[in-house]
């Protein structure tokens, strides 16, 4: 696929087949997340593949109520980055280049016929959902990306045309 086709067709899907995301899929697509802009090479993305064992105790943390979205796709991926608190320069800068990262996996992921979700529940905000994905203090949750093959067709809605969001300053 081309790559302005990917950027323009992506798209959010909630609705997935059973069949989980091959590892093989997997290391490619963390493969070209590994490519994503970090300054200073810091490469701050971690990657953690969501198995049987650690998406009971996801559930278990996030209950009852919030327990039926882990279940929408076969594959959740969690994001996160090491994060630098004695310089929050360059830890905006990791942050920044995380979501590049985890941008770019659902944009392979698109790419290789796969349907993607970005969410990034309040769970894995707190200590009890961190936990559970092995998440310590040093880093920071920032996705659960939700991949496997779409069930349906998601419509293409339209951007605010780019006047509405570019300046030419002078």
């Amino acid at each position: 696929m081309e790559l302005e086709t990917a950027i323009r067709t992506r798209r959010t899907h909630k609705a997935y087949g059973a069949e989980p995301v091959g590892r093989d899929v997997l290391d490619a697509l963390f493969e070209l997340a590994r490519w994503a802009p970090n300054h200073h090479l810091t490469n701050p993305w971690r990657f953690r593949v969501v198995g049987p064992a650690a998406l009971a105790a996801l559930k278990a943390a996030i209950g009852a109520e919030g327990a039926g979205k882990l279940d929408r796709a076969p594959t959740l991926v969690a994001v996160s980055y090491v994060r630098t608190p004695q310089d929050p320069v360059a830890d905006e800068e990791d942050l920044l280049a995380a979501g590049c990262a985890a941008y770019a996996v659902l944009l392979g992921a698109h790419a290789r016929g796969l349907a993607g979700y970005w969410r990034t529940p309040a769970i894995l905000r707190e200590p009890a959902g961190r936990a559970a994905l092995g998440i310590g203090e040093d880093e920071r949750c920032i996705a659960l990306l939700h991949l496997g093959a779409a069930r349906q067709e998601q419509r293409v809605p339209d951007r605010a045309p780019v006047g509405e969001v570019v300046a030419y300053l002078d």
